[in-house]
């Protein structure tokens, strides 16, 4: 689906940034709803949307218990 979006758990990426999980939250936004900017009447819902996939997205990775490394994100 979001070819572009990259693995954010370690040990595939060791170190993942705030940036980098709101990346990964916009492209897959920015899929779902066809928009890449969405127009001014949907950029409310459009942005709660990112700030919705990223704090699950943050949420996830904090959760995953991944042999012999230490959390990926910072909390």
């Amino acid at each position: 689906m979001c070819r572009s979006i990259k693995t954010l758990r370690p040990p595939v990426t060791p170190e993942v940034s705030e940036e980098d999980i709101r990346a990964a939250a916009l492209q897959y936004v920015r899929k779902v709803s066809g928009f890449r900017a969405p127009a001014a009447h949907n950029r409310e819902v459009f942005d709660q949307a990112v700030d919705a996939v990223a704090a699950a997205t943050l949420e996830l990775l904090n959760g995953l218990q991944v042999r012999g490394s230490a959390p990926a994100c910072p909390q």
